[in-house]
């Protein structure tokens, strides 16, 4: 096939995704769960009621992802989100000891979440390009991991310096940075500044094809088992996230110091990792069967419960930060993938519009019920078994995904 010659602008709208992707979910969503502690303590909290905010906020906020994500400019969203998430994490930092503030001020973060993170940066990704899709939404995704990781380090180190509330401020400060590279770098699609997806001419770009409707989507049975198995992959992944400080807490780290280095040695650990396992899955993904990374990558979120379940203060979890930032790095990102790879890229946006939602649900309250079975056993022990058998569920269930199956159910 013959290429433009002009420079294709999609490896630059992929660089620049990386770091506002970075800015607008690698920076609150794994680093928010470093102030559980600290709420605990200065509001007398218990764990189920600091961990119900983000569920609730995702059940009464499903709407906006199926309302906004394809109506509006994927770039104008990103914009919007961010500064969604800014107020939320400021009204963190001077909120009092008021459920209901914080409760309402979960629901702005959650808009904020589903409107600048995962769906709006897939899908400009996914415009771009189709024979390298994986490799450029695996640089798409480095972002998540390192720029979440120095936001670990900035939490740790401002926290230490000048108290949680102040880190909380720096975090909404720090949304804003990417603003720059949405207005002059990011482009929702190729058309918008005369090129075509791959950089190719007009007359080799392959045609968007037909988007399937709604209710075509929701007739397949491959869509369903997606959907399933997204959920049971995310709800684990945000279980252990939304929990890891509790767990080491749990399991002996004195609060104070020991746990909030030890908390950012393992968070700096696992979004690194997960920033070269999303680099190595994006690739696998264009070599060999995405089905297959994808039961490999959930496979390896079961295992990261091992590590878990032996913790020790005299030892730092090396292991399963390592081990649990590779299976991480799969999270989010295999889905348009297998996506695109089974119903067309133009129904992307609105199976995404679906799944997003969802899997946030699950991915909120999973953790809620964790806290739960938590207050009402002695220890993880059993808590961490539950998220052991939802992975494993999640990985078998793909076993059952026909590939190229477009047949309803």
């Amino acid at each position: 096939m013959t290429r433009s010659r002009r420079i294709f602008r999609g490896w630059w709208v992929a660089a620049a995704a990386s770091v506002t992707y970075g800015i607008a979910q690698g920076i609150p969503y794994y680093n928010v769960s470093f102030f559980y502690d600290y709420f605990e303590r200065s509001f007398g909290w218990s764990k189920a009621e600091i961990t119900l905010g983000f569920p609730l906020a995702a059940l009464f906020m499903v709407w906006v992802g199926p309302v906004l994500i394809p109506r509006f400019s994927q770039r104008k969203l990103i914009l919007f989100g961010t500064f969604c998430t800014a107020l939320s994490l400021a009204g963190f930092a001077w909120m009092g000891g008021s459920l209901g503030v914080y409760l309402a001020l979960w629901a702005l973060y959650t808009v904020g979440y589903l409107t600048s993170g995962p769906i709006p940066h897939q899908i400009i990704i996914t415009h771009w390009f189709e024979r390298r899709r994986g490799t450029a939404m695996g640089i798409a995704y480095l972002g998540v991991g390192i720029i979440g990781a120095l936001g670990s380090v900035l939490v740790n180190r401002v926290t230490a310096g000048h108290g949680f509330r102040t880190a909380l401020c720096a975090l909404a400060v720090c949304m804003f940075a990417g603003w720059p590279l949405v207005w002059f770098v990011l482009r929702d699609t190729p058309a918008d500044c005369g090129e075509y997806i791959d950089g190719l001419e007009a007359a080799a770009a392959p045609l968007p094809g037909s988007a399937l409707s709604i209710r075509s989507l929701l007739r397949l049975r491959a869509f369903w088992i997606l959907l399933f198995a997204s959920v049971c992959s995310l709800a684990s992944i945000g279980a252990i996230s939304q929990h890891m400080k509790f767990i080491f807490l749990d399991a002996g780290f004195k609060p104070g110091q020991q746990l909030d280095s030890t908390w950012r040695t393992a968070s700096v650990i696992v979004l690194c990792s997960s920033t070269a396992g999303r680099l190595l899955i994006g690739v696998l993904a264009d070599c060999i069967s995405t089905r297959i990374v994808m039961i490999g990558s959930y496979l390896l979120t079961a295992l990261t419960v091992a590590p878990l379940l032996t913790l020790h203060p005299s030892h730092t979890p090396y292991g399963f930060s390592i081990l649990f930032g590779i299976a991480m790095g799969a999270d989010y990102m295999l889905i348009p993938l297998m996506l695109a790879e089974e119903f067309g890229l133009a129904t992307v946006a609105r199976a995404m519009a679906i799944i997003l939602p969802v899997n946030t649900i699950a991915q909120a309250w999973f953790p809620y019920f964790i806290a739960v079975l938590r207050d009402h056993s002695a220890s993880y022990r059993s808590p961490l078994f539950t998220v052991l058998a939802v992975a494993l569920l999640g990985a078998l269930s793909m076993l059952a995904l026909p590939a190229g199956d477009r047949s309803a159910a």
